[in-house]
């Protein structure tokens, strides 16, 4: 019994000191978005190209593609920018692991057990921006493909910095609980480049 008791003093302390460090990193992380409207765009254009996948009227359609263009480019700077921000930070802040309890330890494993967001968050941005950068006169199978690509690249972005707030099993909870959608579906729907980068980064098995 007297175990037991120490056990799961250790445990509860355990949780209480991640709940801390978590805080501390819902904080960094909310200052480095604060300048930008990242997550209030990506929103925006989830639901727009949802919109417009369902437009039974083509000129409609195209006016709701046409609104959704201005969106793509200013959320790809945004978060170009967000990148080139964190290549600011201090590293210690921006280490990440796969591990339970990770915003508690990262700091503390080797560096081959953990990735830095900095970089994760540079795969992101370079894989929005290849997408956001598409040809004029797209074919609709095509730009319905493509909407279908940036939205997965969003949600994984998303993924990516709850991740770094939470621990990699809550963020993919989270997305399968908000968007219904399972975490190794996000990853095998991004771009192959997205894919290929973030796998190598991650550890992910292909």
């Amino acid at each position: 019994m007297e175990i037991f008791s120490i056990v799961f003093m250790l445990g509860l302390a355990a949780m209480v000191l991640n709940a801390n460090a978590q805080r501390k990193r819902l904080a960094f992380l909310a200052g480095q978005l604060r300048p930008y409207q990242i997550e209030k765009q990506m929103e925006s254009l989830i639901d727009g190209y949802l919109r417009a996948l369902g437009e039974s009227d083509p000129v409609r359609q195209q006016q709701v593609w046409g609104t959704l263009e201005a969106t793509e480019q200013s959320l790809s700077q945004q978060v170009m920018r967000l990148a080139d921000d964190l290549q600011r930070a201090d590293p210690a802040q921006t280490r990440m692991s796969g591990v339970p309890l990770q915003a508690l330890l990262a700091d503390k494993l080797p560096d081959s057990a953990v990735l830095d967001l900095r970089a994760l968050i540079q795969v992101h941005a370079q894989g929005i921006a290849a997408l956001a950068r598409h040809p004029d006169g797209e074919t609709p199978a095509a730009r319905k493909q493509r909407a279908y690509t940036m939205s997965a690249e969003l949600l994984l972005l998303q993924h990516s910095c709850h991740w770094y707030c939470r621990s990699l099993a809550l963020a993919s909870a989270r997305l399968q609980a908000k968007h219904d959608t399972p975490y190794r579906q996000v990853v095998q729907s991004v771009s192959n480049g997205t894919r290929q980068a973030y796998a190598r980064l991650t550890n992910y098995p292909l």
